[in-house]
């Protein structure tokens, strides 16, 4: 028969067996329960990745759309600054030659009417950074086109004689350069 020792022995390494399974399957619950809250984690992440980056495209995509608008309406308030031109050439047009006026005053009205005018553009374009280029002195490729050569006495080689053209510039961009004559 079997001892009772032996017996006593066998229960004893299953209990610990028992034991040792059970403390096993807990080190597995909590590796699992480690394993769930990096999946968590991960996830959460993920979520926050994924928000952040279709936020950074929609931020994008309303400031190509601000850009495209700011383009297209860039030259708004050049243009309602030349509405108030475009009618006094529109008045200056319409006046017409009748018994009250006579021919010279009609001239020198007009005459007025493009000063006036005149004098408006280049406020206009002062307030929008637009001035004539300097042609004093010596000519300057980057702001001047020399559409001739002239002989001269008076001046020295490679200065300006004559302008036919004014030059301006917006800022430091020229818009068109000065067409000039310079001393051979």
């Amino acid at each position: 028969m079997v001892s009772k020792e032996k017996i006593e022995e066998e229960l004893q390494e299953e209990i610990e067996q028992e034991t040792l399974e059970e403390e096993g399957q807990e080190e597995k619950k909590e590796e699992l329960s480690e394993v769930e809250v990096l999946r968590l984690k991960v996830s959460e992440l993920e979520d926050k990745y994924l928000r952040a980056n279709a936020e950074f495209e929609n931020l994008r995509k309303r400031l190509e759309k601000e850009k495209m608008q700011a383009v297209s309406y860039a030259n708004e308030l050049f243009a309602r600054d030349l509405l108030s031109i475009i009618d006094a050439l529109d008045a200056a047009s319409s006046l017409k030659e009748s018994e009250d006026i006579k021919p010279e005053e009609l001239f020198v009205k007009i005459k007025e009417g493009i000063d006036l005018t005149a004098e408006q553009f280049k406020k206009s374009f002062e307030k929008h950074g637009i001035e004539a280029i300097d042609v004093s002195g010596e000519f300057d490729p980057n702001f001047h086109e020399a559409v001739m050569q002239v002989e001269s006495e008076e001046k020295n080689s490679g200065e300006i004689l004559q302008v036919f053209q004014k030059g301006y510039k917006i800022k430091e961009r020229v818009l068109r350069p000065a067409m000039v004559s310079i001393v051979k």
